[in-house]
């Protein structure tokens, strides 16, 4: 009968359809798309122009602690996009992309100083939900001095370089060695995390390990930051750490190797001077600086399940203060 046709066709079309793959209005973004989306955010933060970016509705929005909506914060300052200091760490499979450059901003006078497009270290965290960002996390570092930018005018090229196949870790290995950084630090042991000899760390712009062995052996951090990672660790010089809070180490990059991890020092101080050991002429350290927090951003180059480089940059808050994801 033609009705039974009709029914017949209908069947035949629905189970067709239920064969196909499923394929959400809106893509997951690859790794591609999520450096297009930083971009396009670095672009409308010096344009001033949240539009220019899809922002979820509800997004979550924290700059240096502060909570900001889209307008605010970096939204006015930016002043110019980063020219050769651009690190990308896009992961498609947490859909989030986590990236360090260095821009300027501008905020006019300022108690009589012209601070006119000066230059800023920035980390940006963006969280993707349907191709909309749903979190944004800005971390700026302002303290760049003459030595700093002269590490900051671009990437050290092992942070940009891909890892050959042979030598990359999956996915959950990197982000098990990012963790393992934290816990190293925390408990001054160098064989907590799996420090390569060529280790090299930059915090801010100067380096703070391998650095030539200082002509004056009594200048104290000098001889600490002419050890590899490891040696440093070991030696206790970062004992006054009393925790490293709000560890969030969920984005990396198997082709770069990179993890780009956030992380919220707390640091009471107070217990200057302190025992150091294993540097002759150095059995104690004296850090007399009163108690804050360190903000913090972390990039850990891996491969062959080592690390080998280390990109940080922080800033100075004020003791036990709110990390603004509360």
């Amino acid at each position: 009968m033609p009705g039974m046709n009709i029914v017949r066709v209908t069947l035949i079309t629905w189970t067709l359809l239920l064969a196909m793959p499923v394929h959400s209005a809106q893509r997951e973004c690859d790794r591609q798309c999520l450096i297009n989306i930083a971009d396009d955010y670095l672009t409308a933060l010096v344009a001033h122009d949240p539009d220019r970016v899809s922002l979820a509705g509800k997004i979550r929005m924290v700059e240096n602690l502060i909570p900001i909506q889209p307008g605010e914060g970096l939204w006015k300052t930016a002043s110019a996009l980063p020219a050769e200091f651009r690190i990308y760490v896009p992961d498609p499979v947490s859909q989030q992309i986590g990236f360090m450059v260095v821009m300027q901003e501008s905020q006019g006078l300022e108690a009589g100083v012209n601070r006119e497009n000066r230059f800023i270290q920035v980390a940006l965290r963006l969280q993707l939900e349907a191709n909309e960002i749903v979190e944004a996390e800005h971390l700026i570092n302002r303290d760049i001095d003459d030595v700093a930018m002269s590490h900051l005018l671009k990437p050290r090229l092992p942070l940009l370089s891909a890892v050959p196949s042979e030598y990359r870790d999956s996915r959950q290995r990197l982000l098990a060695i990012g963790r393992s950084y934290y816990d190293a630090l925390e408990k001054s042991n160098g064989a907590l995390a799996p420090f390569a000899d060529d280790c090299v760390r930059h915090e801010n712009g100067h380096q703070t390990s391998r650095n030539p062995i200082p002509e004056d052996p009594f200048n104290d951090f000098a001889v600490f930051a002419s050890m590899g990672c490891a040696a440093q660790l070991n030696t206790q010089i970062y004992q006054y750490i009393d925790s490293i809070d709000m560890r969030r180490v969920s984005i990396a990059g198997e082709e770069t190797g990179l993890v780009f991890a956030l992380s919220h020092f707390r640091q009471a101080m107070g217990n200057s001077p302190y025992k150091t050991i294993g540097v002759p002429g150095h059995s104690e350290f004296i850090d007399e600086r009163d108690s804050y927090d360190l903000p913090a951003v972390h990039l850990f180059k891996i491969w062959g399940g080592n690390i080998h480089e280390v990109e940080a940059i922080g800033y100075f808050a004020d003791y036990m203060t709110r990390t603004g994801w509360e």
